[in-house]
């Protein structure tokens, strides 16, 4: 009897743990697509095929939800735009485009609206981070005094807004976007 009761107890851990995780996936890929205030329990629940009732059983409330997935969404986020070596700048370049490509409208239309701000802080300080490594090496022969100027045009020409400007209002191809972008920071960086 003891062996069946172990079986039995894994067994449900095994289960509680996949619809955990099921219902944290869902809350992450809303997060992907909407803005915080406009993700619903009931949302949230429906798309992991549980009730609400269990969806705060697991995780206590909407809000300690939507934090967890919102750390699992940024991990991921960071993964996804870290993946070129720095000093790789067509690497770099492609990665930013891709996460543009995916999330740029929501970016924009969360600045637009100002609608999280702390998520707006926490981007634009990961953006800065994200110029400061990918370009380290082109960076480094850089002068102190020229450094910091050189960061602030890099940001800017990396920015989601020049995306949407190129991408969105001029509706130019991705591939041209790409190119166009990239140009740009090679030539900052050549100006050294």
């Amino acid at each position: 009897m003891e062996i069946t009761r172990q079986y039995t107890m894994r067994a449900r851990a095994a289960s509680a743990e996949a619809t955990r995780e099921r219902i944290l996936d869902v809350a992450v890929a809303l997060l992907a697509a909407r803005f915080r205030s406009e993700i619903r329990l009931d949302d949230v629940a429906a798309g992991a095929g549980v009730s609400v009732q269990t969806v705060l059983n697991v995780y206590g409330g909407r809000e300690a939800l939507l934090e967890l997935a919102l750390e699992r969404w940024l991990a991921e986020l960071r993964a996804q735009r870290l993946g070129a070596e720095p000093g790789d700048t067509a690497g770099g370049m492609a990665a930013l485009l891709d996460h543009y490509e995916r999330f740029g409208d929501l970016v924009i239309r969360n600045l637009a609206e100002q609608a999280d701000l702390a998520l707006i802080e926490t981007g634009r300080s990961g953006h800065r981070k994200w110029v400061q490594r990918q370009f380290a090496p082109q960076l480094a022969k850089v002068s102190a005094a020229r450094r910091r100027s050189l960061v602030d045009a890099l940001v800017c020409s990396c920015d989601v807004y020049t995306w949407k400007i190129l991408r969105r209002d001029m509706r130019r191809a991705r591939t041209d976007v790409e190119a166009t972008m990239t140009s740009v920071v090679e030539a900052l960086l050549r100006v050294t």
